[in-house]
């Protein structure tokens, strides 16, 4: 077995289109994240100072494991997609080599679990699973009931209101997961306003034309679009527009062809209720692990 890092994002990708179609919901964020990285080194935009990387794990010819190094946040944890334990732990072992500390490791179990140990095994420290999400699918909608109002995609003047909402969505998350919420998060202002020149940004309005309601969605990739992310404020839930909104925009995805996935806080209920509610199954488990170095 073989690990090779890229930091072009168009070269891994080349490398990775067969192992990302062959399972394009599970790979999904490696699949976003990629092209949209791509298109922003083809547009111009500078590489990121930070740790930003991409690799693959082969066996022979055969590409049998996919990571990345891309997050915005320190500690800048590692991502992986399912691959075998040995995999894993070569991956762990080359990072050692280049005396790069991963921080931690997100992604699929049980490859960033295994990725985890390998690393405390290498590094000394130790890991904690900071975060369970699961990873859903819907392939038919049940709709809800409906909620009077318009949905719109967000424009360029409501850049402010979807950068303030997105920070709320992820402080209120982990409140609602009963985590102390980071309260030094903060989205990148450009990719933000970026998306939303893109169409990835969507606002609820009740009838009087009052934004109430904020949801994004990926571009598709590999015939995949991803939903994320899903805020409400807290004066205006339980009237139902979180599901009312996600029915939408599924139904409208399935109805264009592409495959409509999100992810869910395992620790939170009623996220993983209202999506179960109207026809997101689960597909596979995944964390969010912290590695503390010794």
């Amino acid at each position: 077995m073989k690990v090779t890092f890229h930091t072009d994002p168009a070269e891994f990708l080349a490398n990775a289109r067969p192992m990302l179609a062959g399972d394009p919901v599970v790979g999904s964020v490696v699949a976003t994240t990629t092209e949209r990285a791509a298109g922003d080194r083809a547009a111009g935009v500078p590489a990121p100072a930070r740790p930003c990387w991409w690799a693959t794990v082969t066996d022979g010819d055969t590409v049998i494991g996919l990571a990345m190094r891309t997050a915005a946040q320190p500690p800048y944890p590692v991502f992986v997609l399912p691959m075998p334990d040995a995999a894993a732990r070569l991956l762990a072992g080359s990072l050692r080599d280049r005396g790069e500390h991963p921080g931690g490791c997100n992604g699929a179990l049980p490859a960033a679990r295994v990725f985890a140990d390998e690393t405390v095994r290498l590094w000394g420290g130790a890991s904690a699973i900071a975060q369970h999400t699961r990873l859903f699918e819907c392939i038919e909608v049940v709709r809800p009931r409906e909620v009077p109002g318009l949905l719109r995609r967000a424009e360029v003047p409501d850049a402010e209101l979807v950068l303030d909402w997105y920070a709320a969505f992820h402080r209120d998350a982990q409140e609602q997961a009963g985590r102390v919420p980071d309260r030094g998060f903060g989205p990148d202002p450009d990719r933000v306003r970026r998306a939303i020149t893109a169409g990835g940004f969507w606002l609820f309005t009740d009838p009087d034309g009052r934004p109430v309601h904020l949801t994004g969605t990926s571009p598709p990739a590999f015939g995949v679009v991803r939903i994320a992310p899903v805020y409400t404020p807290k004066a205006d839930r339980g009237r139902g527009i979180a599901s009312h909104v996600v029915a939408e925009l599924t139904d409208s995805g399935l109805a264009d062809g592409v495959r409509m996935c999100l992810f869910t806080d395992q620790a939170n209920p009623t996220s993983n209720r209202i999506y179960e509610a109207i026809g997101y199954r689960r597909v596979a488990d995944m964390a969010n692990l912290g590695i503390s170095p010794a």
